[in-house]
């Protein structure tokens, strides 16, 4: 067993277990993208991220691969753990600000607006189609291509696949298949309407008890009088 403390909190979790299995264990909730429970922890989005160890020898690291040590002391939403991930999330707000997964977690996160040129990609390579394709569905049809500011995603060469068993799992996985709201200039790139976080639409006096019930979520159309 492996003893550590969380937010000055002590706890005990099995030998192997990464910081965020941990954190879990205590209901202490980190934001993740990149990672899904039965696949391989990845690390790519950072989103994750706590801090370890004290004072100047602190450091970021992300808990879905960071294993848990012995004597270890972790802060899972310090001030530079909570800066870390609203700027994480604004640059990929700019990558795929139709993302309803990603900005819901801008939501959750407090962020409103983000401040980076939009490229309105298509992909953000969180690798999970990758790990579905290869460890649930074990074809390993598609994977990463090409490196740096070239790094994509497609089937060997190009080609269509032999392999594809046209599943729908790498669609599945994917949190930028899910798109939503369909602005796209910066002080209006975050719905939240989704988030169940408060009533987005009804904020009128006699609806203080109602959450936002529709779906899909309509608060980019409905305009106060």
């Amino acid at each position: 067993m492996t003893e550590l403390t969380i937010n000055g909190i002590d706890v005990t979790v099995e030998r192997g277990a990464t910081l965020l299995e941990a954190a879990q264990f205590l209901g202490l909730p980190i934001p993740t993208l990149c990672h899904m429970e039965g696949l391989t922890p990845y690390g790519a989005c950072r989103l994750c991220v706590v801090e370890i160890g004290e004072a100047s020898n602190s450091r970021l690291v992300t808990s879905c691969t960071f294993p848990a040590e012995n004597g270890l002391r972790v802060r899972t939403s310090s001030r530079r753990v909570v800066q870390a991930r609203k700027i994480i999330v604004e640059l990929l707000l700019a990558s795929c600000p139709q993302s309803k997964t990603i900005q819901d977690i801008a939501a959750e996160l407090g962020v409103r607006q983000q401040r980076f040129r939009q490229e309105k990609e298509d992909c953000i390579l969180c690798g999970r189609c990758v790990r579905m394709c290869s460890e649930q569905m074990m074809a390993g049809a598609i994977g990463f291509t090409g490196r740096g500011e070239n790094r994509g995603l497609g089937t060997p060469f190009d080609s269509t696949s032999e392999v594809c068993r046209l599943c729908g799992g790498c669609i599945y996985v994917c949190p930028v298949c899910e798109l939503r709201c369909t602005y796209t200039e910066p002080d209006k790139a975050i719905c939240g309407g989704c988030a169940n976080l408060s009533p987005p639409c009804v904020d009128k006096p006699q609806f203080d008890d109602m959450m936002c019930y529709m779906h899909p979520c309509v608060a980019c159309e409905i305009k106060e009088d």
